[in-house]
């Protein structure tokens, strides 16, 4: 069990309980020693949460203590930064603001001990190369993807020439200088990709995939592990 659930099990036992919970008590229910016990006690007593009690005596929460909406590891808050920034520099204009505003979030809940590693953190994600800009709205791609519906595009191929597609989109990959639209394509009847710079203009249409996402998904995946497989 990693760290950061065991200590939200601890949580739960304490805030269930209607005595003093032992070390040994709690050990035995999240499957770990006493000694790692007193070490995660001593952690959430630094996080400020109002346990009291002792070794050899037993444990119990304040009452009234309500557990803040997210609890995050120090790895977990440098993985989410490092990933905000990545975004916050790779992704469309609605991602951007998505990614700022999950960095905020998480410093509003972060412990106070924590914050430094978010506003000052050691993490970078550099781009030396220019993002090709899109050419249609991505946020409302994804929009189309959650709600499986079809998408009529103008498409210009690498010979120069424009093609005009019904495709399903199913997912967006992010590279590093462009992004691609993972789709059914009804006039190819065969999965292929789109990259959104290429898109000279879009239709988003009402009409509906029949087919789940989900199972679209599975399909391309198992198709790009077989082409991948035969290439080595």
């Amino acid at each position: 069990m990693r760290r950061a659930d065991r200590l939200f099990q601890i949580i739960q036992i304490l805030r269930g309980a209607r005595r003093p919970v032992t070390a040994q008590d709690l050990a035995a229910e999240v499957e770990t020693s006493v000694r790692t016990v007193y070490r995660d006690i001593a952690e959430l007593l630094a996080q400020g949460l109002p346990i009291r009690g002792e070794a050899g005596i037993g444990y119990v929460l304040e009452p009234g203590y309500d557990m803040p909406p997210l609890m995050l590891t120090p790895d977990e808050i440098e993985a989410a930064v490092l990933g905000a920034q990545w975004v916050a520099a790779r992704g469309d204009p609605a991602l951007v603001r998505g990614a700022r505003d999950l960095v905020s979030k998480i410093d509003a809940v972060a412990p106070e001990h924590l914050r430094p590693m978010i506003l000052n953190s050691t993490m970078m994600a550099p781009s030396m190369k220019p993002l090709a800009p899109d050419a249609l709205d991505m946020e409302r791609v994804r929009t189309w993807i959650r709600k499986r519906g079809k998408i009529r595009i103008c498409y210009r191929v690498e010979n120069g020439q424009d093609s005009r597609r019904v495709i399903w989109p199913i997912g967006v990959a992010y590279f590093e200088a462009v992004r691609l639209i993972v789709a059914w394509c009804e006039w190819r009847q065969a999965f292929r990709n789109f990259r959104t710079d290429r898109v000279q203009s879009a239709e988003f249409l009402e009409d509906t995939f029949p087919t789940p996402t989900k199972v679209l998904r599975a399909t391309w995946w198992k198709e790009e592990k077989a082409r991948n497989t035969a290439k080595h």
